[in-house]
């Protein structure tokens, strides 16, 4: 029978430093995630105070983090898993390190290269019991800072294709029920299982569903998507300038305003109030797609101008932003930042699964 390790982020108020050397397990960002250079996820997730439509609203309740006391759906997956012979273990993790203990137990036994790999046949299973898609990004950005080797130690027997091995299996244990209805988080659009005896049975019964991960050079890692722009304290949108690439695609080369970015890898991000702005995106497909709204004034056959709205898309491996002026304020995996310069994301295909039924 399996080992299972239910794990839970715990908050910022429970202890000082948090997960991200200053920020929260929540996986919010604050400034050091926005650098090129950054290897933490930040900060308390904030409000969405930028996309009005996108079901963001009630992102400040949907990002609460657990508590010492487990959570209710956190007890009923134990039980569920107890009952049918598994050894579980609770683990409330409040920093990148004890994120690490959890995750060393996934480790494969030791490789000749030295390099530290995950186990394909490990009997242990961990369970992340999130509170938003930022908690179980701070997890998955633990796992490939874990395993991805070093570009000087890249081994033989890693694809051509990837820069990480296979990550190890992870269930899913939503402990907002809302986040499966109108405003749907991530587990909500793979269909993964929101009662905990059903995870429980994903995870004792189910096989890997291999998705794609999206990483992005700052450090940290997409598993839904991106969506860069803002509006004003009316709502309304406000212009900014950026180039955007996709592959050797340009949508737009920085000359002209727009209103909205999407990177995407699954569909959080698909729409915006009435705009559809990505038309099929496919965590499982090997390519991100990307769209910029671009505002475009028109002249009708009685001289009127008008502003319609322009949306452009691209499919490929890998898109880059460069803001041209300011900052940028973006939403990714629902987690606030802002962007200052280049950032580019590139896609590794089927490099994380979830366990399902």
């Amino acid at each position: 029978m399996y080992d299972v390790v239910l794990l839970t982020l715990g908050s910022e108020r429970d202890a000082p430093g948090g997960c991200g050397s200053g920020g929260a397990c929540c996986g919010g960002a604050t400034a050091a995630d926005t650098a090129p250079t950054s290897q933490t996820d930040t900060g308390q997730a904030k409000t969405d105070r930028t996309n009005a439509g996108q079901g963001n609203a009630s992102q400040a309740d949907a990002e609460q983090c657990a508590t010492e006391r487990p959570r209710v759906p956190v007890l009923a997956c134990a039980d569920a898993l107890n009952a049918r012979g598994a050894r579980v273990e609770m683990v409330t993790a409040r920093s990148d390190a004890e994120i690490d203990a959890v995750l060393a137990r996934l480790d494969g036994p030791a490789r000749p290269d030295g390099l530290t790999w995950p186990d394909p046949d490990s009997k242990t299973r961990l369970v992340v019991a999130t509170a938003s898609d930022g908690q179980l990004r701070a997890v998955l950005r633990r796992l490939v800072k874990r395993y991805a080797p070093a570009p000087s130690k890249r081994p033989a027997d890693l694809p051509g294709n990837r820069t990480l091995p296979d990550l190890p299996p992870v269930a899913v244990l939503p402990l907002d029920p809302a986040r499966g209805g109108t405003h749907r988080d991530l587990a909500a659009q793979l269909g993964l299982p929101r009662d905990p005896a059903a995870v429980a049975a994903a995870v004792l019964d189910g096989t890997p569903r291999r998705l794609d991960l999206l990483r992005n050079d700052g450090g940290s890692v997409t598993l839904d998507g991106a969506l860069l722009g803002a509006a004003d304290d009316a709502g309304r949108p406000l212009h900014w300038r950026a180039r955007v690439e996709v592959d050797d695609t340009i949508l737009t080369d920085g000359a002209e305003p727009l209103l909205a970015c999407a990177v995407g890898n699954a569909g959080g991000y698909a729409t915006l109030d009435d705009v559809t702005l990505l038309t099929a995106p496919d965590p499982a497909d090997g390519q991100v797609e990307v769209a910029v709204a671009v505002p475009v004034v028109v002249r009708s056959a009685w001289g009127r101008k008008r502003v319609r709205l322009e949306v452009r898309r691209a499919r490929g491996r890998a898109v880059s932003v460069l803001p041209r002026e300011g900052k940028v304020p973006y939403l990714d995996d629902g987690v606030e930042g802002e962007l200052t310069r280049k950032r580019s994301w590139w896609i590794e295909p089927g490099a994380w699964a979830v366990w399902s039924i």
